[in-house]
């Protein structure tokens, strides 16, 4: 397990129970008593976590874990997602990506496909997002069209946020809106822990076409602070085998197309 795997789950450990101690951790890990309070150090020299005598208590930062710790969690689920999610793209069209893990996948998927990255009749793929690692990822892996939003860097998502970006994205046509989100519900809609990604997701809905959301069955029927959209705005959700069938159900009876991968 490689450090960022092993501080992701003592963050979601932490998250899970409030406090752990250097014992409890070793064990659970599999790793030196050494070795857990060199990771708890760092973490709370980054304000992740609050050291205690013997061990750590969680922060409510915790909850939006910056970027690099969440890779790790639900991967195999995302990279299915991020492939089912990137075949529903066609040769030509303009597409929004927002930042997360889920839509990295997506970005991969994207840029493995020769048919995207064709700039013959028409066909090249046009990619619009405010998330420098996944402009990154692309550009360095494809031949696609990229467009990067404006805004203030958040460290934990990459992503750029507030008017800079948001005068960009209103003078754009999307086709399709691929945004990943921190939880999404039957009543309460497609939501994000931030206010300012929640604001410039919004806008991607308000520019495209269609709006498919992509989302691990961890998030299903969760809530978070700010709404990104409502489901009514939601075409297609793209989650994985995981999810609990009653709520998939739920998401379909209210005309939801749900692909699971």
């Amino acid at each position: 397990m490689d450090r960022y795997a092993r501080w992701n789950a003592l963050l979601e450990l932490l998250t899970d129970t409030g406090r752990v101690s250097v014992e409890d951790a070793a064990d659970r890990l599999d790793v030196s008593q050494a070795t857990i309070r060199r990771d708890f150090d760092q973490l709370a020299q980054q304000q992740m976590i609050t050291r205690t005598r013997g061990g750590a208590v969680a922060n409510g930062v915790s909850y939006d874990l910056p970027l690099r710790y969440k890779t790790a969690k639900h991967s195999a689920e995302k990279q299915r997602i991020g492939a089912a999610a990137a075949a529903l793209v066609a040769p030509g069209m303009v597409v929004g990506l927002n930042g997360g893990t889920t839509t990295t996948e997506v970005a991969r998927g994207l840029a493995v496909r020769p048919d995207l990255n064709s700039s013959a009749d028409g066909a090249q793929l046009t990619v619009v997002t405010n998330a420098l690692n996944i402009a990154n990822e692309l550009l360095v892996r494809s031949r696609m069209k990229i467009v990067v939003a404006g805004g203030v860097v958040r460290p934990q998502s990459f992503e750029l946020v507030g008017p800079l970006g948001g005068a960009l994205l209103r003078e754009v046509t999307l086709d399709v809106a691929l945004l990943g989100v921190d939880a999404i519900d039957v009543q309460l809609g497609a939501a994000a822990h931030h206010e300012g990604e929640a604001s410039m997701n919004n806008l991607m809905v308000a520019r495209a076409k269609r709006v498919v959301i992509i989302a691990d069955s961890s998030k299903l029927g969760g809530h978070a602070f700010a709404r990104i959209c409502p489901i009514e705005r939601v075409e297609t959700l793209v989650t994985d085998s995981g999810a609990d069938p009653a709520t998939v159900q739920a998401f379909r009876d209210a005309g939801v197309n749900v692909v699971t991968a």
